[in-house]
């Protein structure tokens, strides 16, 4: 069942504006329409509000208009998402631009321009605090299995995901007594690292990891920092 949609204001812009929406929303779906019909609403309620006296399409400008307008977008109480307010800066935009085509008013192209539309924030993402990190080391250690083994060993090394699935089975390789690396393929077959390799935050890990990437059950031997060798 399709909502009602709201009429737009009596203004005396309306008569300009209710035809640019329908026309730039012709091939759009339901949702469309009503988020062009809002955004065109919302502004001729403020041009109705704050400047009656403007009658015509030649009378818009940048400065005060659509600069008042953008503020009243920003201080908006409760606060507009900033996804909100750049659809209605690019929705408002968008019809100006058909205006412009149909009204023969080239200028109303240059009313908002893209440094208008809010840019998306970005938020860092919140650190974890020791105790977290300690938690979640305990309980992969705990679980034991092939993902648990898996994160372990990102944590240990601090290699990409897309390095530890390229680790061949014997990708071990031996420093000295009680010392290994782990020999990482890089994409390029010219250059490869070793990872130096900490026997006390390993235990056995490695070994499941590599026994887990097997298709099938093959005799295969892991070597395990720490530990004899392991057959998989």
């Amino acid at each position: 069942m399709k909502r009602k949609r709201l009429p737009l204001p009596i203004h005396p812009l309306t008569k300009f504006f209710q035809p640019a929406a329908e026309s730039v929303t012709t091939s759009l779906g339901d949702a469309s329409v009503t988020s062009y019909r809002g955004t065109a609403r919302h502004f001729l309620t403020y041009l109705g509000a704050q400047y009656p006296d403007v009658h015509s399409l030649h009378q818009l400008r940048r400065d005060p208009h659509i600069l008042g307008w953008l503020a009243l977008l920003r201080s908006h109480n409760p606060p507009l998402a900033t996804i909100t307010r750049a659809n209605y800066v690019i929705f408002q935009h968008t019809a100006q631009v058909d205006l412009a085509w149909t009204q023969q008013l080239p200028a109303l192209t240059h009313l908002l321009g893209r440094d208008d539309v809010p840019r998306k924030e970005h938020h860092l993402p919140r650190p974890l605090t020791p105790e977290q990190d300690q938690l979640i080391q305990q309980e992969l250690l705990r679980r034991n299995d092939l993902v648990s083994n898996v994160l372990l060993l990102l944590r240990h090394t601090g290699m990409r995901i897309g390095e530890c699935v390229d680790l061949s089975v014997d990708c071990l390789r031996p420093l000295g007594p009680n010392q290994w690396a782990i020999h990482v393929p890089l994409g390029n077959s010219k250059l490869n690292v070793g990872s130096p390799w900490i026997p006390s935050s390993v235990n056995s890990s490695t070994g499941s990891v590599l026994c887990g990437r097997r298709l099938r059950p093959l005799p295969v031997v892991c070597y395990c920092l720490g530990h004899a060798a392991v057959t998989c």
